[in-house]
């Protein structure tokens, strides 16, 4: 069942569990004015219990710089809990500004939601992050 977290005139963020996987859907522009609200609903679920995370890109049509330490942050806490991260993006450009941000190794990247939740969570989730854990 999905539900909604965030919705401003500038973004939307939505959620769903699907196969053990908590996929949190982003909907617009992320940048230095919504970042922040990514992170918050990320944090919010983390306190509800939920631990193995997609982050769906797909349907961001812009990402700067500062969304790159939100991630960061995000899975700092997602491993403090024994939790997983993937991401997808399905576009080159998105992927590289992970790339040119020094993160593009450090996590895994899926190029749909079905893709990255296809598998059940791993036990050892971000264990060691920040390598790629394939």
């Amino acid at each position: 069942m999905r539900w909604s977290i965030v919705r401003t005139e500038e973004i939307a963020v939505a959620c769903d569990v699907v196969n053990g996987w908590t996929v949190v859907e982003v909907d617009g522009e992320v940048d230095i004015h919504t970042h922040a609200l990514i992170r918050q609903a990320v944090i919010q679920l983390l306190g509800e219990g939920h631990r193995h995370f997609v982050l769906d890109l797909c349907f961001v049509p812009f990402l700067d710089s500062m969304f790159l330490g939100t991630v960061v942050t995000l899975a700092k806490r997602i491993r403090e809990r024994e939790g997983s991260l993937r991401i997808t993006c399905p576009s080159a450009r998105m992927r590289t500004v992970f790339a040119h941000g020094g993160l593009a190794d450090a996590y895994e990247f899926y190029d749909s939601p079905q893709e990255a939740t296809c598998q059940s969570p791993a036990l050892d989730g971000l264990a060691h992050w920040p390598g790629p854990t394939r």
